[in-house]
């Protein structure tokens, strides 16, 4: 029989402070076997359009991932199988050729804008957190990141919030805190409930 694997859920808003939370935990349970799959690696590949075209495509929608391959990676993991996840390019909006190879863990934690959107992921989950940061903290935090981090114009990240980030964020991505067990303002930077989760996760593995 194997040990039981806890999945933990990570969601919120894009710049909402999710990756600082989950470094925390990664931190946290290092020594106890740690992976962590983010649901931006399962981008749906869209080779047949041009680049200009893959920049206009809206990402913040639940059908520009391929979240069937991320259920069925999970439920791999659980049961003991090894698996390899897609790696994809924000820089070129496309998927890669290469894989990343992923060793069942004994805590999982997923991170994704809309992982509590899919019934059947979410179901998957043992706990699900959603991490709770006001809308002006978020642009500016992806006005930074997309700027530095990825080679965007400002100009861009601002058009690109205001067409498809802020409208999915209040369609798809606000709704679905209601599905979560724990909310958590400011994410990883809330260091009392970071410990408090923390502890509460190690009680359950």
């Amino acid at each position: 029989m194997t040990d039981k694997i806890t999945i933990i859920g990570v969601a919120g808003g894009s710049g909402s402070g999710k990756s600082t939370l989950v470094k925390k935990l990664q931190e946290a349970f290092q020594g106890d076997d740690v992976a962590t799959l983010c649901h931006d690696y399962y981008y749906k590949a869209h080779s047949e359009f041009t680049y200009e075209e893959r920049t206009k495509l809206n990402y913040d929608h639940p059908q520009a991932f391929d979240t069937d391959m991320m259920v069925e990676h999970i439920k791999a993991l659980k049961n003991n199988v090894p698996i390899e996840h897609p790696v994809y390019s924000f820089v070129e909006h496309n998927r890669m050729a290469e894989r990343v190879p992923v060793k069942p863990s004994k805590v999982i934690i997923i991170d994704g804008i809309l992982i509590f959107e899919n019934k059947e992921l979410r179901n998957l989950m043992d706990i699900k957190v959603y991490v709770d940061t006001d809308a002006d903290v978020r642009l500016a935090r992806r006005i930074l990141r997309d700027v530095c981090e990825r080679g965007r114009s400002m100009q861009s990240v601002i058009d690109q919030y205001l067409s498809t980030v802020k409208p999915m964020h209040e369609e798809f991505v606000e709704p679905s805190k209601k599905y979560a067990d724990v909310i958590i303002p400011e994410g990883g930077f809330n260091s009392v409930a970071v410990d408090m989760l923390i502890h509460n996760i190690k009680s359950l593995i």
